[in-house]
């Protein structure tokens, strides 16, 4: 929600609080004082209209303190300094509220629920941590305390106690956190597997496979694993794999996979398993790969024949790239200096232009992630399939 719209959500609690002040001022102020309210609305409107914001918060603060008991005015202008970057000014109008001995118990869970929230905002997560964890000891807004907590275990790559309250908050909505747990179990089997302990990956493995039957990066995780202990037969159907349950990953896997037939000596294998992801796969990966493969078994001229066949299918700046550097060896005189001269040009073109894009939010890279830097949500960055990309 934008500030604008929460602006114009303390609009209605103003006026309510207006009119709940002018109709008690009625019976103890003068008509003085209700025309004062109604100006001081109207001003606060003014002021929201021309897009003033500041000082239509500062209005509609003094139409707050007007009366003290407007509860969900004081929460929602919590709420907008929090989403402005006043943090201490969210913390102590949340905290106020908390300390009235009158607040209701269904207030004070929600104020408290703000406050975590404050908290989380200000890099305050010790004290984030233990808040939500008592308003779930109390069964209090157990959903919402729980995803904050996953968020800020995530945060602190504490994975077993991510995976944890994941698991409950599973129980307490009915909604399926697989997808998130299985990435979990795989950020552990990385872990374990950077500290060669490799039985203890698979066992991770096994665990993301048993939350998500499809996890796609259990099975690349696993490829690897395989491909370090020898069993590249192994290795080969894990990576297989990934590029049949989603295609967008053969990037992804290209280089470790292709290392893994080599070993295997199952470069006919390698061939195949090319030719189905050109036809399969848009990018341009599999094709330069498959490029690469016929100048070894074939010669550099069916290479070359290959590539311009298929830069008349699928033009990509990083095949004619690929073409360029192909025609070098074979170049002399003015020839060689003009592909060098393209060749830069093309280089040109590829610096600095992100490769991969976040589907949720738009967030682009030059390298993959499973979990996007920008939102945090997992398995959303893809490849960017144009000219200049995948």
């Amino acid at each position: 929600m934008s500030e604008v719209h929460l602006l114009f959500l303390l609009l209605p609690l103003a006026a309510l609080s207006g009119w709940y002040v002018a109709r008690r001022g009625s019976e103890r102020t003068s008509g003085a004082r209700v025309s004062e309210l109604s100006s001081n609305y109207f001003r606060g409107l003014n002021y929201l209209l021309n897009e003033e914001q500041d000082k239509a918060i500062e209005v509609f603060l003094k139409l707050a303190e007007y009366n003290r008991d407007t509860v969900e005015t004081h929460l929602a202008l919590g709420n907008l300094f929090r989403r402005r970057g006043e943090v201490d000014r969210a913390i102590r109008v949340h905290q106020n509220l908390i300390a009235r001995p009158s607040l209701s118990d269904e207030h004070k869970t929600i104020a408290l629920l703000e406050l975590g929230e404050d908290y989380m905002r200000a890099g305050l997560l010790d004290r984030a941590e233990t808040l939500f964890t008592d308003l779930v000891a109390m069964n209090a807004l157990a959903p919402s305390a729980l995803t904050h907590l996953v968020s800020i275990y995530q945060h602190e790559r504490d994975w077993n106690k991510a995976i944890d309250n994941a698991t409950r908050l599973e129980a307490a909505t009915g909604e399926s956190q697989g997808a998130v747990i299985a990435q979990f179990h795989c950020e552990l089997a990385e872990q374990a597997r950077g500290r060669q302990a490799m039985e203890e990956a698979r066992t991770c493995l096994d665990a993301a496979l048993a939350a998500e039957n499809d996890c796609i990066r259990a099975s690349m995780i696993r490829g690897h694993i395989e491909a370090a202990c020898g069993n590249f037969e192994a290795a080969i159907d894990a990576f297989e794999h990934v590029a049949e349950l989603e295609v967008d990953y053969v990037p992804e896997i290209l280089a470790p996979l292709l290392d893994c037939y080599a070993r295997a000596q199952a470069m006919q294998r390698a061939e195949q398993f090319l030719l189905r992801m050109t036809e399969r796969h848009q990018g341009v990966s599999p094709v330069l790969a498959l490029a690469r493969l016929y100048a070894r078994t074939q010669g550099e001229k069916s290479a070359v024949e290959f590539l311009t066949r298929q830069l008349h299918q699928r033009p990509s700046v990083r095949a004619l790239m690929a073409l360029i550097d192909a025609n070098l060896h074979s170049a002399h005189g003015e020839a060689r200096e003009s592909l060098l001269i393209q060749r830069d040009l093309t280089r040109k073109l590829l610096e600095g232009q992100a490769m991969y894009r976040c589907s949720r939010c738009g967030f682009g890279a030059k390298a993959h992630h499973w979990q996007c830097p920008s939102c945090k949500n997992w398995s959303t960055i893809r490849p960017i399939h144009s000219v200049v990309g995948e």
